[in-house]
């Protein structure tokens, strides 16, 4: 017998894909990473790949017949997407990405470590005690930053040593960028280097986006220019001020101050910890990596965390700081973060570790369905607040047009999945009138009744539809069954979803994403269908049968032999009378050809 071809596992996961800014890692089968790559929306960018009959070039073509196996990592902005791609691409060099031959890098602001500091931009950031702020994957942006800093609190460029001997000793002359406005002659003593240094404490400000300060001062410049009928001016501190409004949209990883920091966080279930490890260096998130841990014996959050923060720490070495969620029983220093840009790194760890939860748990669930029931079980026990896993629901709902017909459905769910079979339905024989409470009792009387009498297992849980009312009447159909408090019964109101308990007035609302909803809706839905359709059956039978008992000296039981002889009345219509003599004998053959003729 053929061996059937492998499934590559991108396959799967291309269902999985979150639409959100990331960066996607394409692997060979042979776990080679062969291209790296940034989307807005990571969803409908790695689809694009898959979903192309004619690809731009030759090239695209062959990478895609390459792709094994994919791994994503989510970030909070496109511009973050763009760092962390850089980074990577120059990490591992992929066969098909564009070699980054220069090793161009993304520009920051430096503030140099001398007197009378010089603002700039680099490239390559040295360890000279400068401050650096960035890195800018806008670099237009940063110029404007730069500019803004400039216009607002004018600093020197040039490269003299103002040095106090040198200032005292009078070795330099003010330039052209002094007389234009750019700069306060800070050579010829102009400027006093504690002028220039709370000049310098605003640049900071407006590079750290501490902007209130700033804010003001440009809003007040603008005034005043204003007041004194200067509006070219005040329109330029507009202009700032809108500027310096678009530049506080910020991205948060992309914080030079941030270096040298390792993010640990975790998703789990009950079988499995899934933990998410990211390496942040210079701003930029430089490495992603995804770990998967068994549980054996009921481990602690703390447990799985040091277990993994071993692992890590023996490929990747020892950084200054940890970011994690709590508190860990470990040497060093690790942060628990409350706010910030620090909080906002472990949250995007957080949903790392839930995407790859996610994606490992479908690959599992397609493996052995029967890790899809439990986990489903486990949610409707948990949303629910059940003693067991209900293997076995059942739903009732009741059917009736004005009393007329009422029919009461029960269908059958056995481990989250209908089970048709076992449905079943019931004409209400004892009610008269539409009496929604009265009809319950009798279908869940019947069924139970049965059910202890022929030993059959009771199910975990049954479902009503309906209320407080309808709830009350099925508690009382187990009481006087005697089997109240061995089954769970809850009742589930149309109108918001709500789920009621015995005895409690209040309702429980339910996710509405949630699974354990979701299939409360779909028993609900199915019996409402199931009972529905025997309704219209029965009512349409009833329908008939009452037309051809209007003949007089015809019954019901006649009119049923009929009925189900020629399976309708047009038919009987068109039936000799000798046929129809041959059900119900001549007298009555004879009454029907009359009626009919007339």
């Amino acid at each position: 017998m053929a061996k059937p071809p492998e499934i590559a596992p991108v396959t799967a996961k291309l269902k999985l894909l979150p639409e959100e800014p990331g960066v996607y890692k394409y692997f060979d089968k042979s776990g080679n990473i062969i291209y790296i790559g940034k989307a807005k929306n990571i969803k409908n960018r790695v689809r694009s790949y898959f979903n192309k009959i004619q690809y731009e070039n030759g090239k695209t073509k062959i990478l895609v017949s390459k792709i094994w196996d994919m791994n994503i990592t989510v970030v909070p902005t496109e511009i973050d997407a763009l760092l962390l791609e850089n980074s990577l691409i120059k990490e591992f060099q992929p066969k098909y990405n564009i070699a980054l031959r220069d090793d161009k890098s993304f520009p920051l602001i430096k503030i140099s470590k001398e007197p009378f500091p010089k603002i700039f931009s680099v490239r390559n950031p040295k360890k000279d005690g400068s401050l650096y702020y960035g890195p800018y994957a806008n670099i237009r942006l940063m110029r404007i930053v730069l500019e803004l800093c400039q216009k607002i609190y004018p600093t020197r460029n040039c490269n003299y040593n103002l040095s106090e001997a040198n200032i005292k000793a009078k070795k330099f002359k003010v330039c052209l960028e002094y007389q234009i406005g750019n700069c306060k002659g800070a050579c010829e003593g102009l400027e006093t280097e504690e002028e220039y240094n709370e000049s310098l404490q605003g640049i900071k400000n407006i590079l750290r986006g501490n902007l209130k300060e700033v804010r003001e001062h440009l809003k007040h410049k603008m005034e005043r220019s204003a007041a004194n009928w200067k509006y070219e001016e005040a329109a330029k501190y507009k202009e700032k001020l809108d500027i310096l409004v678009t530049y506080q949209n910020r991205s948060t990883v992309v914080n030079h101050r941030i270096t040298d920091v390792d993010v640990l966080n975790l998703a789990q279930n009950d079988r499995y910890a899934y933990i998410n490890y990211l390496r942040v260096s210079g701003g930029i998130i430089i490495q992603s990596k995804n770990l998967e841990l068994k549980k054996k014996l009921d481990e602690t959050t703390e447990e799985l965390l040091e277990l993994a923060y071993g692992e890590i720490r023996s490929i990747n070495g020892r950084t200054e700081e940890i970011i994690v969620p709590i508190e860990l029983s470990l040497e060093g220093k690790f942060t628990i973060p409350g706010a910030g840009d620090k909080k906002k790194l472990l949250d995007l760890s957080f949903k790392n570790a839930m995407l790859y939860m996610r994606e490992k748990s479908k690959q599992y669930e397609k493996l052995d369905p029967q890790i899809k029931v439990d986990r489903l079980l486990t949610n409707i026990k948990n949303d629910l607040r059940l003693t067991e896993l209900p293997y076995h629901m059942e739903c009732f709902d009741n059917s009736n047009i004005q009393g007329a017909f009422p029919v009461s459905a029960c269908v059958v769910f056995r481990d989250g999945k209908p089970s048709k079979k076992d449905y079943r339905h019931f004409n209400i024989k004892t009610v008269e009138g539409p009496n929604d409470f009265a009809s319950m009792y009798e279908a869940l009387t019947r069924r139970y009744k049965r059910m202890l009498e022929e030993e059959q297992p009771l199910p975990q849980l049954i479902i009503v539809d309906g209320g407080k009312g309808q709830l009350s009447s099925s508690v009382k159909a187990l009481k006087d069954l005697n089997i109240y408090g061995k089954v769970a019964i809850v009742g589930i109101a149309k109108r918001l979803e709500e789920i009621y308990y015995p005895g409690d007035s209040l309702p429980l609302y339910i996710d509405k994403k949630s699974e354990s909803l979701k299939v409360i809706q779909q028993m609900r839905d199915e019996a409402h269908r199931f009972g529905i359709t025997h309704h219209r059956n029965r009512r349409s039978k009833g329908t008939i049968v009452s037309k051809l008992t209007e003949i007089k000296g015809i019954g019901a039981e006649t009119a049923t032999d009929l009925l189900k002889t020629f399976k309708s009345v047009a038919r009987i219509k068109k039936t000799s009378q000798e046929d129809i003599a041959k059900v119900i004998g001549p007298a009555k053959a004879l009454l029907v050809i009359k009626y009919f003729e007339k």
